[in-house]
């Protein structure tokens, strides 16, 4: 018998089952099989950023934690679309006009068309340079008054508005705000209704259905409304310069003209050249005195512009004779 105890024991250490499972890794005899897929379709996995630490208290007070800056998006706002008045629509006579030497619309240039061409020019000039900041604001307000009754403001204003309703890029608004004797219905044939003064006086009625249109591209007339005995109190109203800015709302191009009473009768123009850009004075030849002038433009200093018009004149030294190139003749 052979004696064990001289066979020599293997040494000390790992078995061959554990040394070579250490070798070749039998566990992958036991996975599923999944195809190598190329690098495109490996989805990628974002690297997970543990959050920072809170700062250590300084002195004993704690820093306040910076707030989350969201990425900013630019966004255009689209632009309010015009919005058109909602009153009525009435066509106006033509042959009325021609017979109280207005301007006619799609007519032959005439001496008075071409005189009134030249005058809205500077006008229309003014209210673009205010629209951009340049000069006193709402240049776009066209005040048209005289110092006393009988001066031709009324024929100013409706010749100046015809005239600027002809530009391919302005609308005209025509005001009567002589609320005493309303004269811009009658001298265009329209009829009356509710207007200026009642949209002051009532909070209820709005303005932009008292405004009539006509059947001439962008003209249209605001009539003066019923009068009251507080006209100039209505007018000075904190009220007026919300209506008032209702009539260019949305509407850029839009020129708005006032046709005020005279200055030394009656007081609503002195309230009015507070709320307009620009004041025509119209001075009748012969008649308009210099002392009144000089009072009338002093009352109306509230308007920062102030332009004179000389009205009715029939000798020009410079021979101007405007509407005879086109063969025109008085």
């Amino acid at each position: 018998m052979t004696d064990q105890s001289k066979i020599p024991l293997p040494p000390s250490g790992p078995s061959l089952i554990e040394r070579a499972s250490g070798a070749f890794d039998f566990r992958t005899m036991i996975r599923p099989v999944v195809p190598d897929l190329p690098p495109a379709a490996v989805p990628q996995v974002a690297p997970k950023v543990e959050p920072k630490p809170h700062s250590a208290p300084v002195d004993g007070q704690a820093i306040p934690a910076q707030p989350l800056v969201m990425p900013r998006f630019e966004t255009t706002r689209p632009q309010p679309e015009p919005q058109p008045f909602r009153g009525v629509h009435h066509p106006i006579d033509r042959a009325h006009l021609r017979e109280q030497c207005l301007i006619e619309p799609e007519s032959a240039v005439t001496s008075v068309l071409e005189e009134f061409r030249i005058v809205k020019r500077q006008l229309l000039q003014t209210a673009a340079q205010s629209r951009n900041g340049i000069g006193a604001p709402h240049g776009e307000r066209i005040l048209v008054c005289s110092a006393h009754p009988g001066e031709g403001k009324t024929f100013c204003a409706v010749n100046l508005a015809l005239s600027i309703a002809a530009e391919k890029d302005n609308e005209v608004l025509l005001v009567d705000a002589d609320f005493a004797k309303p004269s811009v219905l009658s001298t265009l044939g329209l009829p009356g209704g509710k207007g200026l003064m009642d949209a002051l006086a009532d909070p209820e009625i709005a303005v932009e259905d008292c405004i009539i249109g006509t059947d001439i591209a962008g003209f249209y007339v605001l009539p003066a409304g019923n009068a009251t005995g507080s006209d100039t109190e209505y007018v000075a109203s904190a009220r007026t310069g919300e209506v008032l800015s209702r009539l260019t709302a949305h509407s850029p191009n839009r020129i708005v003209i006032f046709d005020s009473p005279p200055v030394l009768a009656a007081s609503p123009a002195i309230v009015l050249a507070n709320h307009v850009g620009q004041t025509v004075m119209v001075v009748r030849a012969d008649m308009t005195g210099e002392a009144a002038l000089r009072d009338a433009v002093q009352l109306l200093s509230a308007c920062e512009d102030i332009k004179l018009l000389l009205n009715g004149t029939r000798f020009s030294a410079t021979g101007r004779r405007f509407g005879t190139y086109y063969g025109y003749k008085e």
